[in-house]
Formats: structure tokens, sequence, C-alpha cells
């Protein structure tokens, strides 16, 4: 029975290690872009060893794409497709110092010259995004409707987040937000126009 337990509480361990790796790698990729974000300060935030984050992730490109993975992936899980678009506004519209912002962002865009980055966010959520907003609309170019709102997105990101690019920096998430998924249900008729999403 002791024994069943600690390999329980390994597991636990294991799973709340890896989560904490995650976190940190997600903020500090998201403050300062692949280049800046080093393998020591993300195992510091975290609270492990440098051996312990290579032992879980292998290697900084494979941590960054985890970290990316991971947290884009949620959107997609988190309710349905009709409200992705108006999830991924909500996570990507509030302040920098929020919780909730979508870190996953924040380290793309700071990240522009790291092409295995760069392929992490085409391969692990640009396809997945593009497939699933695509299915809102009926035409024979949904896909690139879908496309075209996604690249309008990262560039909102861009000039909002990265650039601070007036008066987009410090519009109201909800008025940024309602122009946008107005002009999303043009491409998109499906598009759930709800904000904040439920």
């Amino acid at each position: 029975m002791s024994s069943e337990n600690e390999t329980v509480s390994r597991k636990r361990d294991s799973v709340a290690t890896s989560a904490a790796i995650l976190t940190a790698a997600q903020e500090l990729f998201a403050e300062r872009g692949y280049e800046r974000a080093t393998v020591r300060d993300i195992a510091a935030r975290a609270g492990v060893n440098q051996a312990l984050l290579f032992r879980y992730f292998g290697n900084k490109d494979e941590l960054f794409r985890a970290a990316i993975a991971d947290q884009g992936r949620r959107r997609l899980e988190e309710g349905p497709v009709e409200g992705l678009l108006s999830r991924l506004l909500a996570g990507m519209l509030e302040p920098t110092d929020s919780a909730a912002q979508d870190y996953w962002l924040q380290a793309a865009l700071r990240s522009p010259g790291h092409d295995e980055g760069t392929s992490a966010i085409r391969r692990e959520l640009g396809d997945e995004y593009v497939r699933a907003m695509s299915a809102l609309g009926d035409g024979p170019d949904s896909e690139l409707c879908a496309d075209l709102l996604l690249a309008w997105l990262l560039g909102i990101g861009l000039l909002r987040s990265v650039h601070l690019r007036e008066p987009l920096a410090s519009a109201d998430p909800a008025t940024v937000a309602r122009h946008v998924l107005r002009a999303a249900q043009v491409l998109l008729a499906r598009t759930d126009v709800n904000f904040p999403p439920p």
C-alpha cells in the first residue's frame, strides 16, 4: 500500500513539476521572446533545476513548441468552434499583466526570427485554428477566410501588445472585439459575435 501511495505521489509531483515549467516558459517567452528567455531563467521561475527541465522537455526548442501548443490548444477545447474567435480575442485583449492573457500569442509575436518557433506556431496552431474556423463558412474559400481572420488577429496582437500602437493599444477590449467579430461574421457567417465569451 505504501509503495502504491509513493507512485501516485510521484506522478502528482511529476504533473505539477511539468506544469510549473510550462507556465514559467509561457510567461518568460511572452515577456522576452525565444532568444532572450534563457533555460536558466525558466527553470529558476519554475523552482526547478535545469536538468529537470531538460528531462521533461528535452531542449529549449521543444519547450517553446510545448508552451505555444499547450495554451493555444486550450482555446480550441474551451467551447464550441463558433466562439473560438471571441475566446482568442478575450485572451489577447487582456491587459499585459493579467493572468488570463494568452501567453502563447505574446511568445509568438516576440519570436519572429526563430524558425522553429514560427514553424511550431504554424504547425501546432495555425492549421488547427484555420481548420476549425473554416467550418463556420459555407463558401469555397472558407479556409482562406479563416486564414485571413487569423492573420488579422496576429496583426492586432502585434500592434496592441508589442508595438503599443495607439489608439489600438489602449482601446477598450469590448469595442475592439465588437468590430472584429462583426467583420468576421461577414467572412464566416456562423461566427459567434458575443463578447466576452460565455
